[in-house]
């Protein structure tokens, strides 16, 4: 009987790589026509809405106005998040400037020994969404055409990163350090003032050079963010071309159709697995025969899920440390079911025109053991979504702490 040799990395890598490189010599018109959508996407949508925001992030961070809002918020997070109080200077960073903050902040919070490993990865799990300008900005004016959709868009994604963060304390039992010595006197704002003050003393830099580093460090991030969005485009288009992605988008579309959405937007689910920027901009160019309500539902599902790219770039800045990548799938899962059902939940009340009528589970063809019965549609599917990530999220965690000893 032959002995299992375990294959190499590397060869497993160049088992991927190499059909990836013929289809690129196969079909290059088709290679550079998807190169040149996903640069028109991060030049005319990105560039623009993003680019002046991370200047003015790299800013707060000088002066010190995010070490006061992280003061600000310190006894809120041990009790309800199960991280030390530096954690809401991470959590404010993440959630004004977006993806990859987070992990560079935790990744930071752990090498100077602020945090735990289970800390760490209850923080870059909730923490990790979405910058507003992007969600206002790129996705609801550039990919929806309406500024009215930020509002639900923005409740559902960050509400429901809230409450994952409520869901995550229980992550590896809720261990926690022990508490840090608080330092300095007097009232909650006062310290926060004062920790302001201190860090743009520790910062020390002039304006000028402030302003000159800002925009350095913002053009660097720019430029990754582009090469994602690009490679993310032409992967999509050769998995296109050799018809890998059709079982992926019937399977979505099955789930979908499971659920009364429109199985039309399965092409939203399949481009954001990838990059978020496509698979946003999938569901908001959709046939306009789509409601809206279920375009914006995917759409709050890709920001919140972040797409591979993000990933990526989430692994590259966590790989220094022992925090593991599982809790943060898992997280990513669940902030996308929770969104998605978040979108359906809040539509009657933070969006301006009704919501239309929603498909129902028990439709002739459909499964009827899952029938309504007389109450909405609505609260019926949002029922379904919220019932599904508990499910899915309590068996994860379950399966996390198995492996994890």
């Amino acid at each position: 009987m032959r002995r299992f040799i375990p294959l190499n990395p590397l060869v497993a890598a160049a088992l991927f790589i190499v059909p990836f490189l013929a289809m690129l010599l196969a079909y290059p018109n088709e290679v550079i026509g998807a190169s040149m959508r996903g640069i028109l996407i991060w030049w005319d949508v990105l560039f623009p809405s993003l680019f002046p925001f991370l200047v003015l992030a790299e800013l707060m961070l000088g002066f010190g106005i995010v070490h006061f809002f992280g003061s600000l918020l310190d006894p809120l997070m041990r009790p309800l998040f199960r991280v030390p109080g530096i954690g809401g200077f991470v959590m404010t960073m993440g959630f004004a400037s977006g993806y990859p903050m987070t992990a560079k902040l935790t990744a930071k919070l752990w090498e100077d020994k602020l945090i735990n490993r289970e800390e760490g990865e209850r923080l870059v799990s909730f923490a990790t969404t979405s910058d507003p300008i992007f969600l206002i900005g790129a996705v609801s004016v550039g990919f929806f055409h309406d500024a009215r959709l930020a509002l639900v868009l923005g409740a559902a994604h960050y509400g429901t990163a809230i409450l994952l963060g409520l869901l995550m304390r229980f992550h590896s039992g809720g261990r926690m350090s022990p508490p840090a010595q608080v330092q300095g006197k007097g009232r909650l704002l006062a310290r926060s003032f004062r920790a302001m003050h201190e860090a743009r003393l520790m910062d020390g830099r002039p304006f000028g050079m402030m302003l000159q580093q800002a925009i350095h460090a913002a053009i660097q991030l720019i430029f990754v963010i582009g090469g994602l969005v690009v490679f993310a485009s032409t992967i999509l288009e050769v998995l296109t071309i050799a018809q890998v992605l059709r079982f992926i988008q019937d399977t979505f579309g099955s789930l979908l159709g499971l659920a009364g959405v429109p199985r039309e937007l399965s092409q939203s689910l399949v481009d954001g697995s990838f990059e978020v920027t496509l698979g946003a901009k999938a569901a908001g160019g959709a046939s306009a025969s789509i409601p809206l309500v279920y375009k914006a539902a995917c759409g709050a599902f890709v920001l919140a899920w972040a797409g591979l790219s993000v990933h990526a770039q989430i692994i590259s800045l966590l790989h220094k440390t022992d925090l593991r990548y599982g809790p943060f799938l898992l997280a990513r899962l669940a902030h996308g079911l929770l969104s998605f059902a978040a979108v359906l939940f809040l539509w009657n009340w933070l969006k301006p025109e009704p919501a239309p009528a929603l498909a129902r589970l028990g439709s002739p063809g459909g499964v009827r053991w899952l029938e309504p019965g007389p109450l909405p549609g609505l609260v019926w599917q949002t029922g379904y979504a919220i019932a599904g990530v508990l499910l899915v999220y309590l068996l994860a965690v379950r399966f996390v702490r198995r492996r994890s000893g």
